[in-house]
């Protein structure tokens, strides 16, 4: 189907890997830090970023697949070849000794108001990986789900990593796949996996989740005086527009 199989720039754009400088400080804490040394020589990753030209080799890019480092890194994009572009994905040294997606903004104060909706946010985020991580099992030759949901465990990861530096509880802890402290975003999982009846369907799914996410982070970033908040949360919702592109929206 068109949507299923025709890629082009927006999928390529669609995994999204947000380009922020990591600090050592949070990297101690930080989810998914890794320090392996891929096949290049390369500096810690300080940057990565969520565009990119082209799909081809055997992966995200020109080269062999998703990098022959350990993740994100001072390789050539998505693979040793001219896919996801730039410091991004690639050979090098893993994702850093920083937190990726948090950068380096001055930590802020929240109100009690604005620590509720970055709570909502972590599980938005949640909502979106344990959604494309069913759609991409149920069709697993829609390949923006399985590679859009590598970037959804990254926007989770950040916004926990907020959570802990404001001292805020973490709603998705201990939470299984497809569960949701939030009743109304457990109806959106459970009516998205149960209208998600085709290919096409899901791809629609895949719209109506990053649609929700765009407009829920516009809202939490109305009024914020925290640059590292106001910072991850600007540059989760430009992964969410590309995300959308990348599902057909």
């Amino acid at each position: 189907m068109r949507r299923s199989t025709a890629l082009g720039t927006g999928l390529a754009a669609g995994v999204a890997v947000l380009a922020l400088a990591a600090t050592p400080a949070l990297a101690q804490g930080a989810p998914w830090s890794r320090n392996a040394t891929g096949s290049t020589t390369g500096s810690t990753a300080t940057a990565c970023t969520d565009t990119g030209s082209t799909l081809g080799g055997r992966g995200m890019g020109n080269g062999a697949g998703m990098g022959n480092g350990a993740g994100m890194g001072n390789g050539a994009g998505m693979g040793n070849g001219a896919g996801m572009g730039g410091t991004g994905m690639g050979s090098g040294r893993g994702p850093g000794n920083g937190t990726g997606m948090v950068g380096t903004a001055a930590q802020g104060t929240l109100t009690d108001a604005q620590k509720s909706s970055l709570a909502a946010m972590a599980e938005e985020e949640k909502l979106a990986h344990d959604v494309y991580v069913a759609l991409a099992a149920r069709y697993p030759d829609v390949v923006q789900f399985s590679r859009i949901q590598r970037s959804e465990t990254m926007h989770e990861n950040a916004v926990r990593t907020l959570l802990t530096r404001y001292g805020i509880a973490d709603p998705t802890a201990g939470e299984a796949a497809g569960t949701f402290t939030s009743t109304r975003l457990q109806g959106l999982y459970d009516s998205l996996i149960a209208g998600a009846t085709t290919a096409d369907k899901a791809l629609a799914a895949g719209v109506t989740v990053e649609r929700t996410d765009i407009a829920d982070l516009a809202t939490a970033l109305k009024g914020l005086n925290a640059p590292d908040v106001t910072q991850t949360l600007t540059n989760l919702r430009t992964a969410s527009q590309r995300h959308l592109t990348a599902f057909g929206g």
